[in-house]
């Protein structure tokens, strides 16, 4: 069985090298960050995508398989064009994006590339709002979710990226991913993104009206907070910021997916409140570590790393 199905949209960021006018180019967005943590974890992962057919889109799928990480639809799109992200690194860590799209593209997902037989042979199906926000992608979205939920997979969603695929459109984003919780198991959102389900003081109703097991925020540089069985506790953040800039997070979610596997989860009934502090705790390693790194894919970190790091 696949540990990790992971879908939605995928970027890739410029990231300023060493040199003047010199760039390096990562494969970044929560799905590819979270599955190429979770691969080097030791898990098995897939990652369904709409990939534009340019140097970047051969150079992004190049990369997730050199990372573990096993593309699911390696077809390459003539409509479909690779997100860019420009991005500038400041010495704390912290990241400004300028995103760029070539005018008329169709970088979304078809839903012809959602395979009901991955879905099937997966533990844990992930994916992000920012696939939400078109047609076809938001079709093959809420598909892929609730053949997921209806096997008894756990079914995991990140709320991201309100300000690249959906224009700051927060009524918009919010109704599109209201309609898929009921299909969600483990939802994350960031503490900047929060008000696009409500803000922090819905969260416990969005749990008992959609059903939803465990909710995360992660909380900038000040760790992140656990939702579950009617309860909530903070996983206080190391030494650096630990979930606030572009791939930690990611790395957060992807770490805190593989810990549940690496524990034997594959339901949401067999979550406990040890197993989900042992993820967090997990996680909030993965995303202090790819901080003090200041990279994307380089920064992701691996199984050995988070274990070391946790054993100090």
């Amino acid at each position: 069985m696949m540990d990790l199905y992971s879908l939605g949209e995928l970027v890739i960021d410029f990231t300023p090298g060493s040199e003047p006018a010199s760039y390096i180019r990562n494969p970044g967005g929560a799905p590819a960050n979270a599955a190429i943590t979770a691969a080097r974890s030791g898990l098995e992962v897939g990652v369904c995508s709409s990939v534009g057919d340019d140097d970047f889109g051969r150079f992004l799928i190049q990369t997730l398989e050199e990372n573990g990480v096993k593309v699911l639809n390696p077809k390459l799109c003539e409509k479909a064009i690779t997100t860019l992200a420009f991005v500038t690194l400041a010495p704390d860590g912290n990241r400004s994006f300028t995103f760029a799209r070539k005018p008329g593209a169709d970088m979304f997902l078809e839903e012809s590339a959602v395979k009901e037989e991955d879905i099937r042979a997966s533990a844990i199906i992930h994916a992000g709002s920012c696939s939400l926000s078109a047609s076809p992608a938001a079709e093959a979205t809420a598909k892929a979710l609730r053949l997921g939920h209806e096997l008894g997979r756990l079914v995991s969603f990140d709320v991201n990226y309100r300000n690249v695929m959906w224009k700051d459109d927060q009524d918009a984003c919010a109704a599109k991913v209201r309609e898929i919780l009921p299909d969600v198991d483990l939802l994350k959102v960031s503490d900047e993104e929060v008000d696009m389900v409500g803000g922090e003081s819905a969260l416990p109703g969005l749990m008992e009206a959609f059903g939803i097991t465990v909710i995360v925020e992660t909380l900038g540089g000040a760790g992140a907070r656990c939702f579950f069985a009617g309860e909530s506790w903070d996983v206080a953040s190391h030494k650096v910021a630990c979930v606030d800039t572009n791939g930690a997070g990611d790395a957060f979610w992807g770490a805190f997916l593989s810990s549940l596997r690496i524990q034997g989860v594959d339901k949401a009934e067999q979550l406990t409140a040890e197993i989900v502090r042992r993820a967090m705790e997990y996680g909030n390693a993965a995303g202090a570590l790819t901080v003090q790194k200041k990279g994307a894919i380089p920064a992701l970190p691996t199984r050995a790393e988070i274990e070391a790091f946790l054993a100090k």
